[in-house]
């Protein structure tokens, strides 16, 4: 075999370089096992060298169907790699193999991808091949009993891929169209309005005493008396509250009524919002 069908094939088999795959058969003497062994190890070299830079562009990719939905975000340092077709193809076999993993992190790392090695292996190679930082972010399934779950991409790179991605699980055993409506209406308000939780009794403690310190921080110097700093503090709390719960927020396609109206008005008595996830590139 000459040397440049033994490049070829190990280019086909390692996904290298043309000049690493030279490079790597001359230093192993022309054995093509050695030589994709010392591209393995420089790949990784490669890739912690990396792994000190910022990966803040990328793409969220999202699999499944109403009973069960997962959505994953793979990141990378410039939006040029992000629609990349190696990356492309890459993150879609990933969310896939999330998804059947229920979203655990560790499980995902050790699964073994179509080309029969582990998601860790071909992370290292696709950050060798293609120059870049790249890592998996956060991600999530949605598997609750009896429920239906709905989704939302917003700025779609790809089929199932985009830069900002909505779940939404809702309990109900109604299955008709008005749900399946409303379900990806609820992902598209999601998506614009960003809630913080369901309803404002669940918004973080430490999200609500922040925003309290700001507001006192706001008011300190008005030279109101402290009742008017009170009262005008408790509006104002509350206010952020109704804004970032979701049911009490102004529906993003009828502005003048609040979801929880929206809720009420599709009359399915056995209707809840179970729970939603949003996740967008770069937040």
């Amino acid at each position: 075999m000459s040397n440049l069908e033994k490049i070829k094939q190990l280019r086909i088999s390692t996904g290298a370089g043309f000049k690493d795959c030279g490079a790597a058969i001359e230093e192993a003497n022309g054995d093509l096992e050695k030589a994709a062994e010392i591209l393995r190890v420089k790949g990784i070299s490669k890739a912690s060298k990396k792994m000190s830079r910022i990966a803040k562009e990328g793409v969220v990719a999202v699999s499944g169907n109403e009973e069960k939905k997962s959505l994953i975000e793979i990141n990378c340092e410039t939006d040029f790699v992000a629609k990349n077709e190696d990356f492309i193809n890459f993150v879609k076999e990933i969310s896939e193999i999330n998804h059947s993993n229920n979203s655990d992190i560790e499980k995902l790392k050790i699964s073994k991808m179509n080309n029969s090695k582990t998601v860790d292996e071909n992370l290292v190679s696709l950050i060798s091949k293609i120059g870049e930082k790249i890592t998996i972010g956060k991600n999530k399934t949605f598997n609750h009993k009896g429920t239906k779950n709905f989704s939302y991409l917003h700025t779609v790179v790809k089929d199932n891929l985009s830069k900002l991605a909505v779940l939404v699980s809702i309990e109900t055993n109604n299955d008709s169209e008005n749900l399946k409506i409303f379900g990806k209406q609820l992902s598209m308000h999601i998506a614009a309005s960003n809630p913080l939780a369901i309803e404002s009794s669940l918004i973080n403690k430490e999200i609500l005493d922040k925003e309290i310190a700001l507001i006192s921080e706001e008011l300190k110097n008005t030279g109101k008396s402290e009742d008017i700093v009170k009262k005008i503090s408790i509006g104002k709390i509350n206010k952020f509250k109704d804004d970032n719960a979701l049911l009490s927020q102004p529906w993003v396609m009828e502005p003048k009524k609040k979801v929880s109206d929206i809720v009420n008005a599709l009359n399915i008595k056995d209707l809840k919002i179970k729970d939603f996830y949003r996740l967008k590139i770069g937040e």
